[in-house]
């Protein structure tokens, strides 16, 4: 017998390695339905206009980077402020910023990206 059969006998390890199962089995379909964020291209669209834009001064100008400016993100209800922040300048491209687009009666959110 292995020193090690002595310390935990056979029923203890075939209830460890249940447990451990169990507990991995648990994990992943927990990981499974935690709730992802809406996919790239995903179109965010609503009745209720935006607020008017908030007055936000830019910060000095930092090298490497350029500024988002804020802009309202809309949760489904309400529309909630996002202040502006840094963004990693990309070599020959240029920062559009986030804004809502006016069609019809309808606002269509346009997210924040970069154009050539």
């Amino acid at each position: 017998m292995s020193p090690r059969a002595a310390v935990f006998p056979r029923h203890l390890n075939i209830r460890l390695v249940r447990q451990l199962l169990g507990l991995t089995m648990g994990l992943t379909i927990g990981a499974m339905t935690i709730p992802q964020p809406a996919l790239a291209g995903a179109e965010i669209v609503t009745d209720a206009a935006p607020p008017p834009d908030r007055v936000e001064h830019a910060p000095p100008p930092r090298d490497g980077y350029v500024w988002g400016a804020g802009h309202w993100e809309w949760n489904g209800r309400s529309y909630r402020w996002v202040s502006g922040t840094w963004i990693a300048e990309r070599r020959a491209a240029h920062w559009v910023a986030d804004r809502w687009e006016q069609v019809g009666t309808q606002w269509h959110y346009i997210a924040g990206h970069w154009e050539r």
